[in-house]
């Protein structure tokens, strides 16, 4: 496995700065010599394509708190559109900063899941069974094509997508990241957001938690409000696949990267 990998998760939400988090990439890239893996959100371009096409934007809540997009056909098909769309336009702008790197969409997904068929969901406070949804559990990452793409010296970009016999999946990106993690063995872990880290009382800024070891990994899932919930499962997935250290910090700031690795945010250790 290459030494001293990081794998980045950009976030898709909005406020996320994707040309100046190119250029932090690129300079990190450069300052450190890192081999480097990309995954990617989707989640401002797909509500944007949805509204365009009047398809009503909804989430599911599982009994215990975890929020999801609501995936039916019409709306994976869009969101399919709108991960190659963010897959483009990262792939332009680390080509405008003098880097090479891989979009692995179409043919070339190294994601496999398996289609969620039973989504147990809270709707109007009742808890119903949803069977036509097109997310996806992460079932196998293909680690060979990505090391061969770095040994190249090309930044592998994965948006959020997973092949499977059911066709496409919207899968999280937040543990798409960590199977990746998992898979490399890489040394850190960045997922950049549209919050600050996490909070022991969000929405309240000043409650962000440091330092996450071990021992407090639970405690952290209690503190977890929404889409936290995720990052913090996606955070455990990877300590426990051997990732090093994962941090989940601010992407919405300059430098997000270079803050990040600062120690900036929340910090996961192993």
């Amino acid at each position: 496995m290459p030494a001293n990998l990081l794998v980045v998760k950009l976030g898709g939400a909005e406020g996320v700065d994707l040309s100046s988090t190119c250029e932090d990439l690129v300079h990190v890239l450069r300052r450190d010599r890192r081999p480097l893996v990309l995954v990617h959100g989707a989640s401002a371009e797909a509500n944007r394509l949805c509204e365009e096409a009047g398809l009503p934007l909804r989430t599911l809540t599982s009994p215990s708190g975890h929020s999801s997009r609501y995936t039916d056909a019409p709306t994976r098909d869009l969101f399919v559109q709108a991960a190659e769309t963010v897959n483009r336009e990262i792939l332009t702008c680390l080509g405008h900063n003098g880097v090479e790197a891989a979009g692995l969409t179409g043919d070339n997904i190294v994601l496999q899941a398996r289609r969620k068929q039973a989504l147990r969901a809270q709707v109007e406070g009742r808890v119903r069974i949803i069977r036509d949804d097109y997310s996806g559990t992460i079932t196998a990452v293909d680690g060979q094509a990505l090391l061969a793409l770095l040994e190249t010296g090309r930044i592998p970009v994965l948006p959020p997508l997973a092949d499977s016999s059911d066709g496409l999946l919207n899968i999280d990106g937040d543990r798409a990241a960590a199977a990746v993690a998992s898979a490399l063995g890489a040394d850190d872990l960045v997922i950049l957001s549209n919050v600050r880290g996490l909070y022991r009382d969000f929405p309240d800024e000043d409650s962000i938690v440091p330092v996450i070891s071990p021992g407090d990994r639970e405690q952290a899932l209690a503190w977890a409000r929404g889409r936290m919930k995720r990052k913090v499962l996606a955070a455990t997935e990877a300590l426990d696949g051997g990732a090093g250290r994962v941090i989940v910090s601010d992407g919405r700031v300059r430098e997000p990267l270079q803050n990040a690795l600062a120690g900036a945010g929340s910090v996961f250790e192993s």
